[in-house]
């Protein structure tokens, strides 16, 4: 492939990480800890998720793509791609089995805050593997940052 197919796999991986890194680790908290209506900066927050999510599952389309006309199948020997794979395994299985049981939840549970509901413990365990999952995927995404131009 060419140069300039090289350095738009280099601003992907900029974008994907870099919209992970700052919604996740930056954004999230500060809305939490900014907003006292716990339930806006939640509905706020998850439109970022889903932002960062439509990303994630593009770039990793274009990165598997990039990848496997750049090294053709040995590619599928290299770190960079298996940590591609996952990172979007990762961003389905949130965006697309988590969030919507979240959704779930928090519709049962209205009118009132999910958290001072009968579905607080369940909506707590999906929220805590929703987070290592997005853990999981944050680090992966070093990976990308640190083997992008192997």
């Amino acid at each position: 492939m060419g140069a300039w197919s090289d350095k738009l796999a280099l601003l992907v991986i900029t974008l994907w990480v870099g919209a992970l890194w700052a919604v996740g680790y930056l954004v999230a908290p500060t809305l939490f800890s900014a907003l006292s209506d716990r339930q806006l900066a939640g509905s706020l927050a998850g439109k970022m998720f889903t932002l960062v999510a439509y990303i994630g599952v593009g770039s990793a389309f274009y990165l598997l793509i990039h990848r496997l006309a750049n090294f053709g199948t040995t590619a599928l020997k290299q770190g960079f791609f298996w940590a591609v794979v996952v990172m979007l395994i990762l961003t389905l299985f949130g965006h697309f089995g988590i969030q919507p049981l979240i959704a779930q939840l928090k519709a049962q549970a209205m009118p009132a805050d999910v958290m001072h509901s009968i579905f607080a413990s369940r909506f707590k365990a999906w929220h805590g593997i929703a987070s290592i999952a997005y853990l999981i995927e944050s680090l992966l995404g070093l990976i990308l940052v640190l083997k992008a131009r192997e």
